[in-house]
């Protein structure tokens, strides 16, 4: 029987105190600089005979060993993000960069009769919440199509490396230490192996797993208990992008409710591209977002994306380096507007931004089997309206692969 998992963040390790990765390297802890919801961020240095710099580039994970969201993340990196299968794909996608952070080694370690497992990862700056906080609740329209297009990029990597990452949002986006241009989609505590061996997991709904996720953002499917995929990680990003360019979003009034949450991405989804048409901000409209989540809506499950047509549905004429300043203009003060119809005169507005209300459900896996999520029951609710049509640029774009 596997021992219990225990609640909350590790009892700290002492400054100083040097960790044997499994290739025998060894690391020094600095200073703790951050915190996760089962772990701890220390600063790191492969110099053990000194003190830890305050501008080192490394820092290390550390979880205790019966948790679960670090085991994860290092199987996610282990089997599919490796430094040397990244610049091979970079290479044979001409990219000169790709935002999946640098993994460099992992272990286990004992301290006060107390185990705990740790992952060594490449610095990274400050998180794009903080970013879009700092600007007011919303981004520049040009800046959110850029980042678009940068996560599309690292969702066809992942994806083709038969994981999804589950978990898209602003506090999981890291900018680069040093240089601020680069986004790097961070922690993949949520990650899920959807395409094992090339075979790609069944349509399921199971109401007992419902709501699985961080609550904003979360996918219909994922609501209805169903297993993360290719067009979750797609809607989850589309409702990401909508947030940042808007400031807010429909169901922003009742994400104490999750049902009434999925009931209102039901009716965005359902009624597009109108429901994200009259969505737009003054002096920045939102059609490129409304064709990003349609296209989203004609996907099947098992479903290949054609990443290359999101992309150009998300260019931008601005290209360059990314702005974060905050918009300029009426848009700010007419972000209040965005709101589902149906929850408009039920509930007090809420925060256009600000922490999530309810943060992300793990999710665990092993090489033998998938362990059961406890969640809130809810009855299963199904898309409504006519049959779904691809559009014809889908359908031709639309490429096979072991998943489809």
């Amino acid at each position: 029987m596997a021992p219990p998992k225990k609640k909350g963040l590790p009892k700290p390790l002492p400054e100083g105190f040097i960790l044997a990765d499994t290739e025998k390297k060894k690391w020094k802890l600095g200073k703790i600089i951050g915190q996760g919801g089962f772990g701890l961020i220390y600063l790191a240095s492969r110099d053990v005979g000194g003190p830890v710099a305050a501008d080192t580039g490394f820092v290390i994970k550390v979880e205790y060993l019966e948790n679960g969201p670090l085991f994860s993340e290092l199987k996610f990196y282990q089997r599919a993000a490796k430094p040397e299968s990244i610049e091979k794909w970079k290479r044979s996608r001409k990219l000169d960069f790709l935002g999946i952070p640098t993994y460099w080694g992992f272990g286990l370690t004992e301290y006060n009769d107390l185990r705990y497992r740790f992952m060594a990862m490449d610095r990274l700056g400050s998180d794009l919440q903080k970013v879009c906080e700092h600007s007011g609740g919303q981004l520049k329209k040009a800046t959110v199509l850029q980042l678009g297009q940068r996560l599309v990029d690292v969702l066809e990597y992942i994806h083709e490396n038969e994981y999804v990452h589950a978990d898209i949002k602003a506090a999981n986006l890291m900018l680069g230490y040093k240089d601020h241009e680069l986004v790097y989609l961070a922690d993949y505590g949520l990650s899920y192996r959807y395409c094992p061996d090339g075979i790609h997991k069944e349509y399921k709904e199971n109401p007992k797993k419902g709501h699985n996720g961080t609550i904003e953002y979360t996918s219909v499917d994922a609501h209805k208990g169903v297993a993360p995929s290719r067009r979750s990680d797609l809607q989850i990003l589309g409702f990401c992008l909508l947030h940042w360019l808007c400031g807010t979003l429909p169901w922003d009034r009742v994400l104490n409710n999750p049902v009434q949450v999925q009931e209102a991405k039901v009716r965005l989804m359902d009624n597009l591209p109108d429901s994200v048409l009259h969505l737009s901000v003054s002096g920045a409209s939102t059609d490129e977002l409304a064709e990003f989540l349609l296209y989203v809506k004609t996907m099947g499950y098992q479903d290949k994306p054609d990443y290359q047509y999101l992309k150009v549905l998300l260019a931008s004429t601005v290209t360059g380096r990314l702005d974060f300043s905050a918009p300029q203009g009426p848009a700010e003060a007419s972000a209040t507007k965005v709101q589902d119809p149906q929850t408009k005169e039920k509930h007090k507005p809420g925060r256009a931004r600000g922490k999530p209300k309810a943060k992300a459900v793990p999710r665990e896996e092993d090489d033998e089997q998938e362990k059961e999520m406890k969640s809130k029951p809810v009855l299963p609710r199904y898309i409504r309206g006519p049959p779904i049509t691809k559009p014809q640029t889908q359908q031709k774009r639309m490429e096979k692969d072991p998943c489809s």
